[in-house]
């Protein structure tokens, strides 16, 4: 079932407009919708940015990405100019993003993440040759929120709990976040390309969500127009939110 925060094959209500002034817009892209077309996009497939168009009855211009099963936050130019302006923004590391995710296990206090990873350029990466394969230097940090241990005798308790963490990439890479937190062990919840089958299992068993539990919900900017700072937030969506409420009875204190 369709909800604010995910879609399965359909998107039949307009996308949230958080934001939107003379040269840009915000707006909420719910999981399960692709931000623009390629050639693995079924014809009868709703595209953020031919949707978005349609709405507001004009051209806009990514100026940058959020992965499909991703929902949240993503910022898009109202004329190619202005796109450029804040592409220029995010490609020198002036746009700090926030992102909340679940994740499997106990997550530190809170962590930074520096790897390099192996370029994946679409769904089809890992039929590409090693050999032709680039790496990037990537930074990801973390800090923990909230943990949940889940006590024994209950069947969630094979994951030792979950913790729910605000998430700062430092660095832009393909799946990032969800590269590196399973690099760690705590794996994104709802992840079916980089998580853990039997955790998504369970939530999903509990919860009916079947989303990946990552959210993008705060972008902070300096205007490239008026130089004014802009913070521009979002909630984690529904689904999130119905998977927290279910976890609220396990809520663990958070010790270094």
């Amino acid at each position: 079932m369709e909800t604010d925060d995910f879609i399965d094959e359909s998107l039949s209500r307009p996308l949230q407009i958080v934001y939107q002034d003379e040269n840009y817009v915000a707006v909420f892209k719910p999981s399960g919708l692709i931000v623009h077309r390629s050639s693995s996009t079924a014809a009868h497939e709703p595209v953020l940015l031919q949707t978005l168009r349609d709405q507001l009855h004009c051209h806009v211009y990514p100026v940058h990405r959020l992965d499909r099963p991703t929902a949240g936050l993503i910022l898009l130019g109202l004329n190619g100019k202005s796109a450029a302006k804040m592409v220029d923004l995010f490609t020198r590391r002036m746009v700090s993003k926030y992102y909340q995710a679940l994740v499997v296990g106990q997550a530190p206090e809170c962590g930074s993440i520096a790897t390099q990873l192996i370029t994946e350029l679409d769904d089809d990466w890992a039929r590409v040759e090693p050999a032709n394969r680039s790496t990037q230097e990537a930074e990801t940090r973390f800090k923990t929120l909230t943990r949940y241990h889940v006590p024994v005798g209950i069947r969630d308790s094979g994951t030792n709990g979950y913790s729910l963490l605000e998430v700062q990439p430092m660095t832009g890479r393909s799946h990032q976040i969800r590269r590196h937190l399973n690099e760690i062990g705590h794996p994104v919840v709802g992840d079916h390309r980089h998580g853990d089958p039997d955790s998504n299992q369970r939530i999903l068993s509990d919860t009916g969500v079947v989303r990946m539990l990552l959210t993008s919900m705060r972008l902070d900017f300096r205007h490239p127009y008026s130089g004014e700072l802009h913070s521009i937030v979002v909630g984690r969506g529904s689904d999130f939110n119905r998977v927290i409420d279910h976890l609220k009875p396990y809520v663990a204190p958070i010790r270094p």
